[in-house]
């Protein structure tokens, strides 16, 4: 780890102001995530400014959206009533994340920053695009077991390691920002970015911007909805696969689907092809399968990783099939 300045922020404008005009500079809640690239010299901030003192921790109804600060910590999200009863896979997909402790530290816009978790971005004696655009991309060639079917380019195949924004994805959640002089509600499936171009550019935040909270729109397939989540071993591990599923069914017929795939994507991956395809289709192992087919009809499998586009396959239908149980 680099020698840095540090700095706590007293509020919002305070953080924002100190971050802005130094290119470098990174917020820290948590920490789960920067402190390990810190120490990897991945990153490597001049200025460290300390947000924990912000108010952005609530966890409410308002309205017609079920709000999440930014600052409210993952096993707090988790655990709470209104989000349990409101949009249950987002619970799940937090109780599915890292280790206990890391949730009693970690924050949810934390968690929706979070980089990649290919070796290759973490090692630096490695060529790797996202961290030095044009040095090449060692997982192509090289061990890419855990590494992204959809989504990538040649580019970088690294895998976005969110499971929380998966079931956000899946949520039609909007991000809410603020920046020096504005403020900003950037949906999210707009708000991460595939590496086409630069790999090292990977949300559409500006510089100095701070995540002030997430809002899910109210929606009653969210009522009934599961996180299902395939990896090596049952705990403190990242996905192989995982699905977020929210669905409304009524009378043996889906009128809503939310379906998004995590593991197998550079970003969190929604499928508008295979939703499309299932509303309005007859509760069935037909149309699950089907939907699963759509849903990975894109893939492309890299050699190691070529086993996770069976995989997502079978995981598609497995949860179609336990939330309509």
């Amino acid at each position: 780890m680099r020698p840095f300045a540090y700095a706590r922020a007293s509020s919002a404008a305070a953080a924002i102001a100190a971050v802005a005009p130094d290119a470098s500079a990174r917020y820290i809640a948590g920490g789960t995530n920067l402190v390990d690239l810190m120490v990897d010299v991945v990153e490597t901030p001049q200025l460290v400014v300390d947000i924990n003192a912000l108010p952005f921790v609530s966890i409410e109804r308002r309205t017609d959206v079920l709000h999440i600060g930014a600052l409210a910590r993952m096993s707090d999200v988790a655990d709470d009533p209104t989000v349990r009863a409101m949009a249950p896979f987002i619970s799940e997909a937090l109780v599915a994340s890292a280790s206990a402790q890391l949730r009693n530290a970690a924050t949810i816009g934390g968690n929706l920053m979070q980089r990649t978790r290919c070796a290759y971005f973490r090692d630096v004696s490695q060529p790797c695009n996202k961290r030095s655009p044009g040095s090449g991309c060692s997982a192509l060639s090289g061990e890419n077991r855990m590494h992204a079917i959809l989504g990538a380019s040649d580019a970088c195949i690294a895998t976005h390691a969110s499971d929380l924004a998966v079931a956000l994805m899946a949520s039609d959640a909007i991000v809410r920002v603020r920046g020096l002089r504005d403020e900003r509600a950037i949906p999210l499936a707009e708000f991460y970015l595939r590496p086409l171009g630069d790999p090292r550019i990977e949300t559409a935040l500006r510089h100095g911007e701070l995540i002030t909270g997430v809002d899910v729109p109210i929606a009653k397939a969210l009522v009934n909805s599961a996180y299902l989540k395939v990896r090596d071993r049952s705990s403190y591990e990242f996905a192989l696969v995982s699905v977020a599923l929210a669905l409304e069914v009524s009378n043996g017929t889906i009128r809503d689907v939310r379906l998004a795939l995590g593991g197998v994507g550079t970003v969190p991956w929604r499928s508008a092809e295979a939703e499309k395809m299932l509303v309005g289709a007859a509760v069935s192992r037909a149309a699950f399968e089907h939907a699963a087919e759509i849903a990975l009809a894109g893939a492309i499998g890299r050699g190691h990783n070529d086993f996770k586009i069976p995989l997502a396959k079978r995981a598609v239908v497995a949860a179609l099939a336990k939330v309509t149980a």
